[in-house]
């Protein structure tokens, strides 16, 4: 055998895009480049790792099993960079995140200036719904959370970073109707919904209890980006937060419909397992986060506090 990390690194990224064109654009190299690596790569072995099916690749069962062994040697392999980087006196290692959707808003902001500062941490950010963001420091396949709303269901250390606040929102179309109710404005026009375990859904449908308000129409949507072209394009108004439309507020592209008890203010919070034994890079983020997260919301988010 005689083949190259760099081949074992293209390999792995084929198996996780079962193309070798998305695997190209990834990887920052030309199609015929991964094409000629995973040729050569192959060639060390009696049996194929890809077959081509109706113009499609597909991983062998042969394959499946060799990029369960490149998983462990590039593991391995980071764990050589991580003690080089020790003994030079550098923080290396992987910082692990799940935040929910309207979280890619705010993390960003919290993370810059400390990547700059260890640029041997290596970031690996998951962006889905609450639910998620439980379930991935529950199976420990993260470090830390990024929440609006915490849940009562798991021990949890929280540090509050910055206050979120819900606002009813509508399309600049929605202006001859700012003197309706609600309830008047929903026999109208649909109510977008966000689907079930986002924190923001919860949220409204709190609020639609509270003040016994029935919806007739209704359309669900899976993120907050898809909710804001929705309203932008007129399909309807929705609950949102304002860190994800101040942009189009500013520019009045978006409105906010001024109902009653109105805007929900919750805190975004970053939270971890209070079972979990942090290690250096998550002990340095904690310490980075606490020292710094005044100044970041100050410098970033003057705009936000709406």
């Amino acid at each position: 055998m005689n083949y190259t990390f760099n081949q074992i690194k293209i390999f792995k990224t084929v198996v996780e895009t079962s193309s070798i064109t998305k695997a190209a654009k990834i990887l920052h190299l030309s199609q015929p480049a991964v094409s000629i690596q995973l040729k050569n790569f192959q060639e060390q072995f009696g049996e194929p790792l890809t077959e081509v099916v109706n113009k499609r690749l597909f991983i062998t069962d042969f394959g499946h099993e060799v990029a369960s062994a490149v998983h462990n040697i590039i593991d391995e392999m980071a764990k050589i960079d991580q003690i080089a980087n020790a003994y030079q006196g550098k923080l290396s290692g992987k910082l692990k995140i799940a935040t929910v959707s309207t979280g890619k808003y705010v993390l960003p902001f919290f993370l810059s200036d400390f990547l700059k500062n260890y640029p041997s941490v290596e970031l690996s950010l998951d962006v889905t719904n609450k639910a998620r963001v439980i379930e991935s420091l529950g199976s420990n396949s993260v470090d830390f959370g990024l929440v609006s709303v915490l849940p009562d269901t798991v021990d949890l250390v929280s540090i509050s970073l910055m206050i979120n606040k819900l606002y009813m929102i509508g399309n600049m179309d929605m202006s001859p109707f700012s003197k309706c109710s609600l309830e008047e404005l929903l026999a109208i026009r649909p109510l977008i919904f966000r689907e079930r375990g986002s924190a923001t859904r919860v949220a409204m449908e709190n609020y639609l209890d509270t003040h016994n308000i029935q919806v007739a129409r209704r359309i669900e949507l899976t993120s907050n980006e898809a909710v804001k072209q929705a309203i932008i394009a007129g399909l309807g108004i929705s609950l949102m937060p304002y860190i994800g439309i101040r942009t189009e507020i500013k520019y009045k592209i978006l409105q906010i419909l001024p109902f009653q008890d109105l805007p929900i203010t919750s805190d975004w919070n970053l939270i971890y397992l209070a079972s979990k034994k942090l290690n250096k890079v998550n002990l340095a983020f904690v310490d980075y986060i606490t020292q710094n997260m005044s100044l970041i919301v100050d410098k970033d988010f003057v705009g936000a506090k709406y």
